[in-house]
């Protein structure tokens, strides 16, 4: 029998699932895409890790030549620690492990390969190596994935059902040699999932190629939340409405249909005449709250909106707003910066 996680008994569980900790890799000058702004886009980043310090431990992965820097702009916030682990880039949803557990309460992790986005960043050797150190630093057991994916690409309910785009998985600058078929299989092996639901684009302008964490994620198994664009002359309502088709007619694991949550998306923004990927699906499952970026001016009708849908959708969760447009500029946001590390049962 082939040893992966799925005959293992280990899986990933949702985002909401109780974490040990949240891991945000720092931004690095040298790679971004607006270098001129890294003391701004800093500044953004030591808010979003006070922000979700409020709930639970934060771990900031740095640069060894910026510790120092970072530690005193973030100051005193919670319990917040820092491992110097060498990095080219900051979105360590998508280069960093992918964890898992088992029924014991077991933690593991996925490796899978990382490639910048489809060669689109480089170098990215760096970062395709920090999973590992991840895995070693806290003694987690490790299994390295034949997949190029990242994590801003999935979403599952915990239950066997996973979340994705072709726009994405299928894309030729992931993983050419494999047909859908194959890539199928190992993400059914190393998440351990039963079931795929395959939305067909993300946001109009994601350099991403459409991570699903931009566009719908579930809110608990059954239950989807989808951003959608009523404007029939934005590329994104196209999108939205066949994302909005292709889950009112799609059953889960368990065979349930689900209930979507529909939350508006923010008026279109522009910087040096590149579309910004505003999403209120960015948003990020801490203990006991969410961490949701808005964007303010144009945006503070649909920004209102969108924390009445989340409270009303997750009552027990205090809804933590952040400033989405600190780091929006560079590609991503809140999701795509955190990374999710559960909470063991095994002290």
């Amino acid at each position: 029998m082939t040893t992966n996680p799925k005959t293992l008994g280990y899986h990933m569980p949702a985002e909401w699932t109780a974490h040990e900790r949240t891991f945000i890799s720092w931004p690095v000058q040298a790679s971004m895409v607006y270098p001129e702004d890294h003391a701004a886009v800093s500044q953004g980043y030591a808010e979003l890790v006070k922000a979700i310090a409020e709930f639970e431990p934060v771990t900031v992965i740095v640069n060894p030549v910026d510790a120092a820097a970072v530690k005193t702009l973030v100051g005193e916030a919670g319990d917040v620690s820092y491992l110097e682990i060498p990095h080219n880039d900051a979105w360590f949803r998508d280069n960093g492990p992918t964890f898992l557990l088992n029924e014991a309460g077991e933690i593991a992790a996925v490796n899978w390969k990382f490639n910048a986005w489809g060669g689109k960043y480089a170098p990215w050797d760096l970062d395709d190596n920090v999973a590992p150190q991840i895995t070693e630093t806290y003694g987690v057991r490790r299994f390295d994935a034949p997949l190029v994916m990242e994590g801003g690409s999935i979403h599952v309910d915990g239950e066997g059902t996973l979340l994705t785009t072709e726009e994405c998985l299928l894309n030729t600058n992931r993983n050419p040699e494999l047909s859908r078929e194959q890539i199928e299989a190992h993400v059914r092996e190393f998440v351990n999932v039963d079931k795929i639901i395959w939305l067909n684009k993300g946001l109009d302008g994601d350099e991403t190629d459409g991570h699903v964490d931009n566009i719908a994620c579930f809110a608990a198994p059954g239950k989807i939340i989808l951003q959608v664009c009523h404007d029939p002359s934005d590329a994104n309502h196209a999108i939205t409405q066949e994302n909005l088709e292709i889950l009112r007619a799609a059953t889960d694991a368990k065979g349930r249909s689900f209930e979507i949550i529909q939350i508006e998306q923010p008026p279109i923004a522009f910087f040096e005449e590149q579309r910004l990927t505003l999403s209120y699906l960015n948003f990020y499952f801490v203990n006991g709250g969410i961490i949701l970026p808005v964007f303010g001016g144009a945006a503070a009708e649909t920004d209102r909106k969108a924390i009445d849908v989340l409270q009303a959708a997750f009552p027990d969760r205090r809804i933590r707003t952040i400033d989405g447009m600190a780091i929006i500029k560079e590609g991503g946001n809140v999701h795509c910066t955190t990374q999710q590390m559960p909470a063991s049962k095994k002290g």
